[in-house]
């Protein structure tokens, strides 16, 4: 089995004795070894010993994921308002289980239309985010263990969320919109050829042009298939327009695209640069911001790219921020 097979589970998120009762594989190097076989609990010795040898994630099989995230999304609000983990832990668990999640939508576009599900989700990160910066950085546990595409869509869901708290005064459902519409935005990528989503070389111009139809795709199929309202429909439509109407799919500028889509553009276009595929740093975020201010002068909004400015160059973050 391939390594992006296996889908990684955080050590804190195993409950001895209470987790589901599935294989779980250990990673070593390049290879995954059986650590617990099917018929076997998850105890506390376990525990113990995998966290005193610094082992941060177990690794489940794709066919047991079902049950896994039941499990997590069932318990994770629990976790969240639990008083014996650390927020670094509770990160972890909810960055996790998103994630999770967001594989599961893209892989199984028809669960899109379980709007309970993904507006329980939202409300478990706007819990766990809550306007403070510094909760960002538990992104950096989790990111390379993860599909660029899953991390990428948490990773804008999560600076979106933290702009829209900066700089705007949302009322709770609206800011719940903007979380289900950025976490959902790339979903048109779902109807994508393998080879051009995982091409490392230069798209061609007919490659070009059918990516640029995975805004359109997306908005087209949770329009007609899920109860998502125009706000968090318009992110996903709009989320590669560009303030002076460089953008696509339709080329509209400036007030014609509506603010969630305008935030979640700046957000997209950031999180892309500054992170590569392996879930490395490949720009600081100020070389990005210079080059959204001043070489694509004038595609975003100056009081976003100020708020997005304020939550990943501070001195507590630049240097711990997963981009």
């Amino acid at each position: 089995m391939q390594e992006q097979s296996y889908i990684p589970i955080a050590i804190e998120g195993i409950e001895p004795m209470a987790f589901p009762d599935v294989a779980l594989y250990l990673k070593t190097g390049g290879n995954f070894v059986l650590y617990k076989s099917h018929g076997r609990d998850f105890s506390q010795l376990d525990a113990d010993r995998l966290t005193s040898n610094k082992v941060e994630f177990l690794y489940v099989s794709p066919q047991d994921m079902d049950v896994i995230n039941e499990y997590m999304e069932a318990n994770v609000e629990r976790f969240l308002k639990s008083e014996e983990l650390t927020r670094t832990v509770k990160g972890k668990m909810i960055f996790q289980t998103s994630i999770n999640f967001i594989n599961d939508l893209f892989s199984n576009p028809k669960k899109t239309n379980d709007s309970d599900r993904i507006r329980r989700l939202i409300e478990n990160l706007l819990t766990y985010l809550s306007g403070d910066v510094r909760t960002l950085s538990t992104l950096e546990t989790v990111i390379a263990h993860n599909y660029h595409t899953f991390v990428h869509s948490l990773q804008v869901t999560a600076l979106s969320i933290m702009i829209h708290s900066e700089a705007y005064m949302l009322k709770h459902d609206e800011m719940m919109d903007v979380g289900i519409g950025t976490l959902l935005h790339d979903f048109g990528k779902t109807f994508l050829p393998d080879e051009i989503l995982n091409k490392t070389g230069r798209l061609t111009e007919e490659e070009i042009a059918r990516f640029k139809r995975h805004p359109e795709e997306g908005y087209s199929y949770l329009k007609e298939n899920t109860n998502l309202n125009d706000i968090a429909l318009a992110i996903v439509r709009m989320h590669h327009e560009r303030n002076n109407g460089n953008g696509y799919p339709r080329g509209i500028r400036g007030e014609l695209i509506p603010r969630g889509a305008q935030v979640a553009s700046a957000c997209d276009f950031f999180c892309n640069m500054t992170m590569g595929r392996d879930g490395n740093k490949i720009m600081s975020p100020n070389i990005c911001l210079h080059i959204m201010r001043h070489e694509m002068k004038g595609a975003f909004n100056e009081q976003i790219l100020k708020a997005l400015e304020s939550i990943v160059c501070t001195d507590d973050t630049e240097s711990n921020l997963p981009l």
